[in-house]
């Protein structure tokens, strides 16, 4: 008799649950020495004290001033992050503009501003180490601090609860 798997997902590190076609489930594990893929579990971090656009950049208000990054999910699909650049200090932007760009091995990505407002400093420490983007998101890998012009944009970003949501299709 032969049996066709139609499902299978990863048991812990070791092991594979395997569903056939006649519902029969087997569980295999294997050898931890084996030389095996398996897919990587994430868990993402969405501080509650952020407001996240959708397309995944992240704001902390302090005042009129806003400090803005991307999210730990858009750095996690974007890889390593190897480049970014930004040359806008001083100039002001609307909502959802075009203020810059990161570079990861394999694609660029454009960065859009998710509250209008003028830009008053970009992260210096991001030239020499732009890896901070992945390894600390949202502490020293933020990307621009802005002066914000219209604090009503906050209210259309979504809070963490919301962003989670969107991005874990939960």
């Amino acid at each position: 008799m032969v049996r066709v798997f139609t499902k299978y997902f990863p048991i812990g590190l070791f092991g594979y649950c395997l569903k056939t076609s006649f519902k029969i489930i087997f569980i295999i594990f294997l050898n931890p020495t084996h030389f095996i893929s398996l897919k990587k579990i994430q868990k993402w971090n969405f501080p509650a004290d952020l407001k996240y656009s959708k397309e995944h950049e992240w704001v902390r208000i302090d005042g009129d001033k806003a400090t803005i990054g991307i999210s730990e999910f858009a750095q996690s699909e974007l890889g390593d992050i190897v480049y970014v650049d930004i040359d806008s200090v001083g100039e002001s932007f609307e909502a959802n503009a075009i203020f810059g760009s990161v570079e990861a091995v394999k694609t660029v990505s454009d960065l859009y501003l998710p509250i209008s407002g003028e830009i008053l400093e970009v992260n210096d420490k991001l030239q020499d180490a732009p890896d901070l983007v992945n390894s600390d998101p949202y502490g020293d890998g933020w990307m621009v601090k802005v002066l914000a012009a219209d604090l009503s944009d906050l209210d259309n970003l979504m809070d963490a609860t919301t962003y989670e949501a969107m991005v874990t299709g939960k």
